[in-house]
Order: C-alpha cells, then structure tokens, then sequence
C-alpha cells in the first residue's frame, strides 16, 4: 500500500518551510514498540475463559477484535465496549479488585498482570521508529509518547527509549488529572500543553481508529495513520490525514515534502 492523502495535502503541514510542525506526538504500542501483539495475546488469555463460561460464544480475535474494541482505549472502557459486543454485562468492580474478578475491574487486572508478564521478556523497538524521533529531533521536532496504558514507562524503560521523549502522558496521567481516554481527545491536548505549544502546531501518529478519531477531534495540524495489519481504510475513515506502513515512510516524506517546499515546489501527493 502506498501512503495515501485523505483529508488534506501534505503541503499544509510544512507552511513557512516547515515552522508548522512544532511537535510530534506519537502512540506507543504498535508505533513505536512491538507490543501490541503483548497487548492482543494478554486481553485473548483473560476473555477467553469468561467466553467459553457462556457455552457458545465464540473465542476473542486478537486482530479484529483487539484493533476493533480495545486497541487504543483504557483498559477499563476496552473491557466495556468488548462485552457489550458480545451482549455480556458485568459489575464494574472496584479499582483494587483482584485478577480473576468477574468483573469489569478484575478483567482489567488479570490482563494487567498478564502484560506485565510478558515485560519480562524483553521489548523491542518496530524498525524505523527511533530512527523517524531522531529524525524529528534533528529538525527541532519537539516529541512525545500518548498512549492508554498505564505500562507507558516500563515499556519505555524495556526499550531503552525514555530518553527520547520530552513528554510522556499515559494512563496514570489520565487517572490522576481525570482526563478522558481515546478516542476524546483528551490525553493529546494534554500532552500539546505540557510541551508548550498549540495543538494546530502537532502531529498525532496513530495505528489505533480510537487514536485517529482523537488527533481529529483535538484540531491537530495532520494525524498520520500507521497500517501494518491491513486496517489502513478504517484509519482514514477515522480521519487519518495520511496513512503509511511503517514510519521509514514517515521519515522519507517528511524529508520530502520539507525539501520540496523550500525549493518553492507545491506537494498535493507523494
């Protein structure tokens, strides 16, 4: 699949040579780290038992399900929004309820702890992705990490890439300032104030429909979709401006597009 512009021209993000781009603010699993797939297998492991507690309910999917229901959001509304799929209701629980809980509290820790697990392992870095940050920053491009999950840190911290990062708003964040997760906008503002400027003047990357629909909804200068199972149409649909495999894509047409545009030559597609 070759990048696709779907709302705007790529020439709008590098106005005046590309002073428009002051900030880029990425998503963490499935962007920058291979955790989405920790992600997917964790949620399978704790679904899967209440499923098959209903006779005849079929297993969780761990790629249409997981991109559909939870990918993106906070553990607690992936939970919500994935048993109503399936007509199952549960009590909310309490925050403290132990794994194992049937309740929406309790799944979301018994995934918790199954992802912490799987930490253990080691992380490792999609190929491309420190590379397009170095990339950003070499140009003055402020960048951040935007993600639900409240393993943020440790997962940075498994990759050996904190140090990359002037911003980190994650799922504690949420919890403690009561912001509302993906796909409101609400972690993504957040993170445009801390690092000081406006959200018309940042970048969202995003590989979750969740993601795309809060770059839109905040007002932010592009949100690049990022498709590597397929799912590209829905990010577009979502209200992803630009949708690319892979972020060595990222990098090359953001080189691009700033050199055609110094030399005076308009972009309306790469």
């Amino acid at each position: 699949m070759n990048p696709v512009i779907a709302n705007s021209t790529l020439g709008t993000a590098w106005r005046d040579g590309g002073a428009n781009w002051r900030a880029c603010l990425f998503d963490l699993d499935g962007v920058l780290t291979k955790t989405a797939d920790l992600h997917a297998a964790a949620w399978k492991s704790t679904f899967d038992p209440l499923l098959a507690s209903h006779g005849s309910l079929d297993p969780f999917d761990p790629i249409e399900e997981y991109l559909r229901y939870v990918d993106g959001k906070p553990r607690a509304d992936g939970v919500r929004d994935f048993l109503a799929s399936r007509g199952i209701v549960l009590s909310e629980g309490l925050v403290q309820d132990p794994p194992g809980l049937r309740s929406v509290a309790g799944l979301g820790a018994a995934k918790d702890a199954l992802f912490r697990a799987s930490l253990a392992h080691g992380v490792t870095c999609i190929d491309g992705a420190v590379e397009c940050v170095l990339a950003l920053r070499s140009h003055g491009v402020r960048c951040a990490v935007v993600s639900a999950s409240e393993n943020t840190h440790a997962v940075l911290r498994a990759a050996g890439i904190t140090d990359l990062f002037d911003v980190c708003v994650d799922g504690v964040v949420l919890r403690e300032r009561g912001l509302s997760g993906k796909p409101a906008p609400d972690s993504f503002i957040e993170a445009a104030r801390m690092l000081g400027v406006a959200p018309g003047e940042c970048v969202v990357v995003e590989d979750a429909r969740a993601g795309v629909e809060a770059g839109r909804a905040g007002g932010f200068a592009m949100v690049v979709g990022v498709d590597r199972t397929g799912h590209g149409a829905a990010l577009l649909d979502a209200g992803a401006d630009l949708v690319v495999r892979d972020l060595w894509e990222l990098t090359a047409l953001w080189e691009a597009a700033g050199a055609w545009l110094d030399s005076g030559g308009p972009i309306d597609r790469l």
